[in-house]
């Protein structure tokens, strides 16, 4: 689907969405656009960056891509000085950027993996916001932070802890704490910060999640789907766009009111107890 603009809740701001060239940070992308964003799209794949700024500006929107890895903080840097330098302002971060990493025991994991994970998962994210964040608090104009994690991170969900994900789990937990310490210390320059934590979501990373756990557990694909869709009271994984349109409310004037927020979009996860 191309994203066309059917609101004007975000005219003109501009967002910057890391990991935006495909999956769910292309959707948010382009959620955020149809909504009246400009849009810069950050990634480590430029062909797949510059893919989701034809889609974007072929609705009638403006974008733009810049190659960035968020395991590296010099890149990160050099990425967000660069989108300043085009757009003059980032008004919106969405912090998309993500691995899913191993899916083994703790003892039978490398510490290569465990930092790896936490490095783009958790590091990554906090770098981004630095560095958007020295150049938002001055400017005085508010903004939005958005975290991208997990329901496979946020407690309370009914089954505390992840097996066999040891270093997504404690990434995207940490986020929630990132999430929550930055609301505070935002808060009063008029910048909100908000996580956002989808379960299973329908796409390549959904697919490869299932066939590392049937991998794992050692069952077939289809009876690690189907385990998996148990758990969730609407049957299904989420789509994509349902993530980009709870970013581009949460992003709006619409949610003015909230900030240090973990927001669940999973299809009723757990609910079963």
């Amino acid at each position: 689907m191309t994203a066309r603009k059917t609101d004007t809740r975000l005219e003109g701001r501009v967002a910057l969405v890391t990991g935006g060239g495909a999956g769910i940070g292309r959707a948010i992308a382009r959620c955020l656009a149809q909504a009246g964003a400009a849009v810069c799209v950050t990634g480590r794949d430029l062909d797949r960056l510059e893919h989701v700024v034809a889609e974007i500006e072929g609705a009638g929107s403006e974008a733009s891509a810049v190659v960035m890895d968020v395991r590296h903080e010099d890149q990160i840097i050099a990425a967000v000085a660069q989108a300043y330098e085009r757009w003059g302002r980032i008004d919106i971060l969405v912090n998309n950027a993500g691995i899913g990493g191993p899916t083994k025991p703790v003892w039978e994991l490398s510490l290569a993996e465990w930092d790896e994970v936490l490095a783009v998962d958790l590091t990554g994210p906090m770098l981004v916001c630095r560095e958007v964040l020295k150049r938002m608090v001055p400017a005085g104009r508010g903004g939005v932070i958005i975290n991208i994690g997990s329901e496979g991170g946020r407690s309370g969900d009914g089954r505390s802890g992840y097996p066999r994900r040891a270093p997504y789990c404690c990434a995207k937990m940490g986020l929630i704490g990132l999430t929550e310490t930055l609301a505070r210390e935002c808060g009063p320059h008029g910048i909100r910060v908000n996580c956002v934590t989808p379960a299973a979501v329908r796409g390549e990373r959904f697919l490869r999640m299932i066939q590392g756990r049937a991998q794992a557990t050692g069952t077939s694909f289809e009876e690690a789907l189907a385990a998996e869709m148990k758990m969730y009271s609407l049957g299904r994984p989420a789509e994509e766009d349902e993530v980009g349109h709870v970013v581009v409310f949460l992003a709006s004037d619409d949610a003015a009111a909230i900030t240090g927020q973990t927001i669940p979009v999973n299809c009723g996860m757990n609910m079963w107890g």
